[in-house]
């Protein structure tokens, strides 16, 4: 009866958390490098007065490049995660089959860091203790903090990083597609992209819980910066 009550109050509320996290965060990672390392690529050409299609065609090629090794990045990233994740598991569960006295007294001591009595956490250890897969998953979570990686992850990972890239690098090239002249060019690059950082960081802080104005106004002065840097720097040493 009271497992009926529990669920029928869990069916009347639905919790509202955001899940996306992982995916969200290689996005801001590949759109975020996407705009910003383009951008100051073609900012430094235009400054030693490179022609549209020079600007164009090494833009095209460092997206390309910079999509691969991002993606790259990514996948072995979550890769390595994986790997660890399984070394503990095993490890872990190597622990609870040599020493299960001295893993069952990491349980109690867990459960009173919350406030827990011994008279209360008793019996879930000893419940933890009579299911040997929950009591490997608790330890997992609770003593070592780590979650079980989707195996899909690192593909995932690689492809979502990949493909954020190649969308926000070829934000700053778009005008060097239509603009023969690259002084022309570079202007409207700037106009593009920096309205492009300032709609991404937006959306950013809107999903990661920071203030969005700010996040806006942070991510617009970091592409500015670097962009700015790099034809700088174009200019000296042409000059």
């Amino acid at each position: 009866m009271a497992r009926e009550l529990d669920e029928s109050l869990l069916n009347q509320h639905k919790e509202k958390h955001f899940t996306a996290g992982e995916i969200v965060r290689d996005i801001i990672i590949g759109v975020s490098d996407g705009l910003t390392v383009p951008f100051a690529l073609a900012a430094g050409l235009s400054g030693a007065n490179a022609s549209s299609a020079i600007i164009l065609t090494a833009g095209v090629a460092e997206v390309a490049a910079g999509a691969i090794s991002m993606g790259l990045g990514g996948y072995l990233a979550a890769k390595s995660e994986a790997d660890h994740y399984m070394r503990e598991l095993k490890r872990e569960e190597e622990e609870i089959i040599a020493v299960p006295d001295i893993e069952a007294a990491e349980i109690a001591e867990i459960l009173s860091e919350y406030g827990i009595q011994p008279h209360e956490y008793a019996p879930v250890v000893n419940a933890l203790r009579k299911n040997p897969k929950a009591w490997l998953d608790f330890m997992m979570k609770f003593e070592l903090g780590l979650e079980k990686p989707d195996p899909k992850r690192a593909l995932q990972s690689a492809f979502t990083i990949a493909i954020a890239y190649v969308v926000g690098g070829l934000v700053p090239l778009f005008p060097y597609m239509f603009i023969p002249t690259a002084a022309k060019a570079v202007a409207a690059s700037v106009v593009v992209t920096l309205l492009a950082l300032l709609i991404f960081g937006y959306a950013k802080g809107h999903f990661t819980g920071n203030r969005p104005i700010r996040s806006a106004l942070q991510t617009a002065l970091i592409g500015a910066i670097a962009s700015a840097a790099a034809f700088g720097m174009a200019k000296a040493v042409q000059g």
